[in-house]
């Protein structure tokens, strides 16, 4: 089963806590703290890897997690970074970002890799928080925290030349003859349901040639098929439009190119805008073949359009040869072209990792439940590395608090002494000496 697309949940690990120890060496007095740092988390990477056709793994397993960090440990330890976690994928992966839709990176060669949630910072020892006036520091930092998203896999076809058109035109039997692909071929429509590739081979050079579904009126708003193939042409540098032009399916041939047209450039103004050659194929089924009233006036409507037309009978293997000589001239001069310019709007790393708001705090009063609130990234963490046995501990997290000027704003809000004031679910009496 070819598997194109799929949704899972993705944890990078969370980072270790710092340990807080002391060092209780005999003949040492004093020995001071020797808490080591944790260990960092493991990244979530996926990994191009060209053995892959599909993404059949992730339709029956969809929770991916990354190993954890180890804690600190006494001595000054550090704990064992978190195992990353590597996840293999077929070539022409993309990887979308499910909440922002924006794509976080396109896997196009053998081996590439892709973090996409890198593992939570190992949390500083106590031993980093000895000073003068605090010897004994009897708290840690906690490790950072697991980054969790949600993404979508969506696997395009790597292919140099796209067949394209309507169903039992003749692509899977262009495909045979031009490569040694082995697609199913019979008489009824629909008869690929999954996207064939094959590689050509002429005069020292060679390219894929990829043999999509058959599309059919409306596949650009979902109808048949829809978008499940017309997304495999994107990657498509040429191509070949399939034209039955004996009408065997009793349908108009000129009609048939307009509309398949019509549906590509309905899904995406790029795809229309790629060379195409037409492929006017079945040519031996008209009486007087080339010569034909049907064939000439087909061939005039299209050339009028500027499109090359070549004449073609792909199970005799027919005018084959002319049409991959001039996929392969149009390939040619494409790579002499330069490269376009990408407007595609990525996902951002940097700013997700460098996140300007991750200091602030936040303020607020609950008039339900008669309490102020502070929230905030860095609160969140302090709090987690607090110890509510320890004055010191505690005494740190007050100073932050207020040094963040969140204080002065719920005094604005009303904040009097004998209030609380709760932080991430622990509600703590607010005096005047804090």
């Amino acid at each position: 089963m070819f598997i194109d697309r799929a949704k899972i949940f993705l944890k990078s690990g969370k980072g270790g806590n710092g340990a807080v120890t002391f060092r209780r060496d005999p003949y040492v007095p004093n020995g001071g703290p020797d808490g080591g740092d944790g260990g960092k988390g493991g990244d979530v990477i996926f990994q191009a890897d060209r053995n892959l056709r599909t993404l059949m793994d992730f339709k029956y397993k969809r929770k991916y997690e990354a190993e954890a960090g180890q804690n600190g440990m006494k001595k000054n330890r550090f704990g064992k970074y978190g195992e990353d976690l590597i996840i293999k994928v077929p070539l022409g992966t993309c990887i979308i970002d499910d909440e922002s839709k924006k794509i976080m990176g396109d896997l196009t060669e053998d081996g590439q890799r892709l973090i996409v949630a890198k593992g939570g910072k190992g949390g500083r020892g106590n031993v980093h928080f000895k000073s003068s006036i605090r010897q004994a520091p009897n708290f840690a930092e906690a490790g950072g925290e697991a980054v969790d998203r949600t993404v979508i896999l969506e696997l395009k076809l790597l292919a140099d030349v796209g067949l394209v058109g309507f169903p039992n035109v003749g692509k899977s039997s262009l495909l045979s003859v031009a490569t040694s692909a082995q697609p199913k071929i019979a008489n009824y429509h629909f008869t690929t349901i999954d996207p064939n590739l094959g590689v050509v081979h002429m005069y020292d050079e060679s390219f894929v040639l990829a043999d999509i579904a058959g599309l059919i009126e409306g596949a650009s708003v979902g109808l048949g098929m829809g978008f499940r193939f017309l997304k495999h042409i994107e990657r498509t540098k040429v191509l070949i439009h399939v034209v039955d032009v004996s009408g065997s399916e009793g349908r108009d041939p000129i009609e048939d190119f307009e509309k398949i047209n019509a549906e590509l450039a309905a899904y995406s103004p790029k795809i229309i805008k790629k060379p195409q050659i037409v492929c006017a194929n079945k040519i031996d089924e008209l009486e007087g073949g080339e010569e034909s009233e049907e064939y000439i006036r087909f061939k005039e409507y299209v050339e009028a359009k500027g499109y090359k037309v070549f004449p073609v009978a792909a199970p005799f293997d027919m005018g084959v040869k002319e049409l991959l000589t001039a996929a392969l001239q149009e390939l040619q001069e494409i790579a002499r072209q330069p490269e376009e310019v990408d407007d595609t709007e990525y996902f951002d790393f940097e700013a997700e990792e460098n996140d300007p708001t991750y200091r602030d705090v936040n303020v607020g009063y609950d008039s339900e439940e008669n309490v102020f609130y502070v929230e905030g990234k860095q609160l969140t963490k302090i709090f987690n590395s607090t110890n509510f046995t320890d004055m010191g501990s505690l005494r740190y997290l007050y100073k932050y608090i207020e040094k963040s000027g969140a204080i002065d704003k719920l005094k604005e809000m009303g904040l009097e002494e004998g209030c609380f004031i709760r932080v991430n679910g622990y509600e703590m009496e607010y005096f005047d000496e804090w």
